[in-house]
């Protein structure tokens, strides 16, 4: 007999995934999470990840980077909790490629031996269009519904194996937001006494990080690399601020311009120094000219990308176009707190050292819990019903209930049981019961 998510503790959570990394970026706070409210967690990438990215040299090579990622992906569990883990060799960027059959058995196999009540996987956007993403979400979609049939796989039942169908189904998701980084950074820069200088390392880490919360959603920031040849002005004084800007390599000389013309040298910027928050903190006009001493590469930050009609100095207008803001429930069912295991999944993320060399500690506490506090999922199974009442029949007026109960073949709102309330389940706001 199916057992439910309540015969058995501890709960049991699989998340499938297509790379060693996926599970710390889609689902690491989640995970840490219920681990420590006392989950059994199994964690399994289908690839070993070794068409990935090299951004540490130090790391691995193309020819090692396969074993050294799976053994990232174990450190990165164990920063989670995470008690088991396997790393499958289906092939990075391949499997789409692959008979989806041989991966829907294999999930099915996982379902069955691990016996999980709740699945976590992809959705078929792949979180961003990833075809190794799609692929996983796919099978595990379509072995979710084989799990539990003894007429499918039947090889496996000889093998010992019963069938088993998990209580829930999550697919990860990514909700257009409303932050931006540059603003959380402006008020960090703003109250930074002495003035903030970072080392290359910082900046490394911030544009690596930064690069994986906007592909993920986390923010919506325009980030980009630029250099500006000598003589340039970066920033012209008088113009408006709509930019943050942190100097990677080179020198740029920092001048103010009085109303007769003359100009006072007032600094010089250096790597690891930046420039242009204190008009963004206090929505002013650019102060002072910053114009590049010899060749300066700088890491810029804006709300939006810049427009090809981005006119310079006082009467400027319309330098970037600013990235359209949508609700944040958009598509998800389910927003999971994780304010409290954020660290520990920075920590996740800098076990995954090919793909991001971070310092966990790098960045400070107020901007990485603006960003990452939160994880989203939508519920698959079971779906979410429609709703045919604002609020519950018991909670109208004594005569509109009694007159909606008189009226045939009118159904009451439905509630669903809560499962599993005290072990990591919450009431939501519509009255639904999801992971906390």
């Amino acid at each position: 007999m199916q057992r439910t998510m309540t015969d058995r503790i501890p709960l049991r959570l699989l998340g499938v995934y297509a790379h060693p990394d996926d599970e710390t970026f889609c689902a690491g706070g989640t995970l840490a999470k219920y681990v420590a409210a006392g989950a059994e967690v199994m964690v399994v990438s289908m690839t070993q990840g070794e068409s990935g990215q090299i951004r540490d040299a130090h790391a691995a090579t193309r020819r090692t980077l396969g074993k050294v990622r799976a053994e990232e992906l174990r450190r990165a569990c164990q920063e989670l909790g995470v008690q088991h883990v396997r790393c499958l060799s289906y092939g990075d960027g391949k499997l789409q490629e692959l008979d989806q059959h041989c991966l829907t058995s294999k999930v099915t196999e996982l379902l069955r031996s691990f016996r999980p009540d709740v699945v976590l996987t992809f959705g078929d956007d792949g979180m961003y269009g990833h075809p190794d993403h799609i692929a996983v979400g796919a099978a595990t979609d379509a072995a979710f519904q084989l799990a539990g049939n003894p007429e499918a796989y039947q090889e496996q039942m000889a093998a010992g194996l019963t069938p088993h169908t998990p209580a829930r189904l999550y697919h990860s998701c990514l909700p257009p937001n409303r932050h931006l980084l540059i603003e959380h950074l402006v008020r960090w820069l703003a109250t930074c006494r002495p003035r903030f200088h970072g080392t290359l390392d910082f900046a490394h880490g911030l544009l690596l990080m930064a690069d994986e919360i906007t592909t993920l959603g986390y923010s919506r920031d325009h980030i980009s690399v630029r250099w500006y040849p000598p003589g340039f002005s970066i920033i012209e004084q008088g113009e408006p601020s709509d930019s943050l800007y942190m100097v990677l390599s080179g020198q740029a000389d920092v001048v103010r311009e009085t109303p007769d013309g003359s100009l006072n040298s007032l600094a010089v910027l250096g790597p690891g120094d930046f420039f242009g928050e204190e008009g963004l903190a206090y929505h002013r006009p650019r102060n002072a000219h910053v114009i590049a001493r010899e060749g300066v590469t700088c890491l810029v930050f804006a709300p939006g990308a810049p427009t090809a009609f981005a006119g310079r100095g006082v009467e400027s207008q319309y330098a970037a176009q600013t990235v359209p803001v949508h609700p944040e429930s958009l598509q998800a069912t389910t927003c999971i707190d994780i304010s409290a295991y954020v660290r520990q999944k920075l920590a996740a993320i800098a076990a995954h050292r090919t793909q991001c060399p971070i310092t966990p500690t790098m960045f400070p506490e107020s901007i990485v819990q603006e960003l990452l506090a939160h994880e989203y999922f939508i519920r698959i199974v079971p779906r979410m019903e429609m709703e045919t009442e604002l609020v519950p029949a018991s909670q109208l007026p004594v005569c509109q209930a009694t007159m909606q109960r008189s009226r045939p073949g009118r159904r009451s709102h439905r509630h669903e049981t809560p499962p599993l309330g005290s072990t990591g389940y919450t009431k939501n706001c519509s009255g639904r019961y999801a992971l906390r």
